[in-house]
């Protein structure tokens, strides 16, 4: 691992004062709630699913760490286990006010289940088992080597779409999975996701990953044209996910160990390099763009947080996978441009959004929801290289 020297020391200290912001999310109805821009919970949304996972698995995270979360942690739980659980039919609620079940959401509650019970939180061990098998019998498609997108609450009606964004997140669960429960065939399932998706699609369309796809796993180029800047389902190709897969690409090569296939670095050195350059800075201002077309033209070049805390972890972790210097420069720019453009000193946590001159906006995200990406990121440094987070914690532990 690097020496704390490469990392800025505000980096350093940033995952505490994040942990700081969140502490307060705790819906009195259950579950965490979605955040205003200086922290206060916005209690007439409804209770996201995606939320309360992503939420329990930072507090699971700092539990580990030896952070007094041990409530926060338990009470992500109970969500998962009472109010956002369908007890009829199985499964999870997208939100309290959404019945439908999806597989993005299903992916965040293996990953909140997974670290919990990695912090020894009561309930976790069991609510992880009984995700993956929700996740495994209803949304993995074993001739795909995929998950499905959304079924309706009973689960008779599955809708005719399939997207990379869910995958990208399950990769993230079942590594998460595997690390807490030491069984490799989370792992084996997660390297089919990315040898589809990053070693096939992503290689035969220049790096530029589609999103989108109909139930036969035929790309959709066109989808969502007309609705660029949709949160979770933008048309093109998406910046951020190109960082991400790439560093979930390297873990899993961790996950994998010696069977680990030659070409997962590789294939993360090429997402990275084409999110650089499509992405980075491309219209005259510091930042990244949202969204490219397939000819890496930006398409939505409003700047979101998350992107530039996954170029920060891909750019740490392909550092640590390489020893490439030119990685831990780019780390260092991005933390950089980072602390001048999104780190919020005054009211908390990073500005979730920025125009394309990098000034304070929500077009597409309002509020400061949740700080899953910042956290995982500024906390990467600090860590031993690992399949997972919580992973890398139970081992450094």
């Amino acid at each position: 691992m690097d020496s704390p020297s490469s990392v800025p020391a505000w980096v350093r200290a940033e995952p505490a004062r994040l942990l700081g912001f969140a502490r307060g999310a705790a819906h009195p109805d259950g579950g965490f709630a979605w955040l205003d821009d200086a922290g206060r919970p916005v209690l007439d949304r409804p209770v996201e699913t995606w939320i309360t996972c992503r939420m329990t698995h930072v507090f699971a995270l700092a539990s580990l760490q030896g952070a007094d979360v041990g409530a926060q942690v338990a009470h992500g739980v109970a969500a998962l286990t009472g109010p956002l659980r369908d007890a009829e039919h199985g499964g999870w609620y997208a939100s309290t006010a959404l019945a439908e079940k999806r597989a993005y959401e299903h992916a965040f509650v293996v990953l909140a289940a997974a670290s919990a019970a990695a912090a020894g939180a009561d309930g976790a061990q069991a609510l992880l088992a009984e995700a993956l098998e929700i996740v495994e019998r209803r949304f993995w498609e074993p001739a795909a080597g995929r998950v499905a997108d959304v079924w309706d609450r009973g689960w008779t009606r599955l809708e005719d779409y399939r997207g990379a964004n869910a995958n990208m997140h399950t990769v993230e669960a079942f590594l998460a999975a595997a690390d807490v429960t030491g069984d490799p065939v989370w792992a084996g399932r997660a390297l089919s996701i990315v040898e589809c998706l990053v070693h096939g699609e992503a290689r035969a369309h220049g790096w530029l990953l589609p999103e989108h796809f109909d139930p036969g796993w035929r790309v959709r180029l066109e989808f969502n044209r007309a609705e660029p800047a949709h949160p979770f389902r933008p048309f093109g190709a998406t910046v951020g996910h190109l960082f991400e897969w790439a560093r979930l690409a390297v873990h899993l090569g961790r996950a994998l160990g010696p069977a680990a296939p030659s070409w997962l670095v590789p294939d993360a050195a090429a997402l990275f390099e084409t999110a650089v350059r499509h992405g980075w800075a491309v219209d005259g201002r510091p930042g990244f763009v949202y969204t490219t077309d397939f000819a890496g033209t930006p398409v939505v070049r409003t700047r979101l947080h998350w992107v530039v805390t996954e170029a920060m972890a891909a750019a740490w972790t392909l550092h640590q996978a390489t020893g490439d210097p030119a990685y831990l420069a780019r780390f260092a720019e991005w933390c950089e441009h980072a602390e001048t453009c999104f780190v919020d000193r005054e009211l908390g946590s990073w500005r979730h959004e920025l125009d394309p001159e990098n000034r304070p906006a929500a077009t597409v995200w309002a509020g400061k929801p949740d700080v899953y990406h910042a956290y995982q990121a500024t906390l990467l440094p600090g860590l031993p290289p690992a399949a997972s987070f919580a992973g890398a914690l139970l081992r450094r532990g």
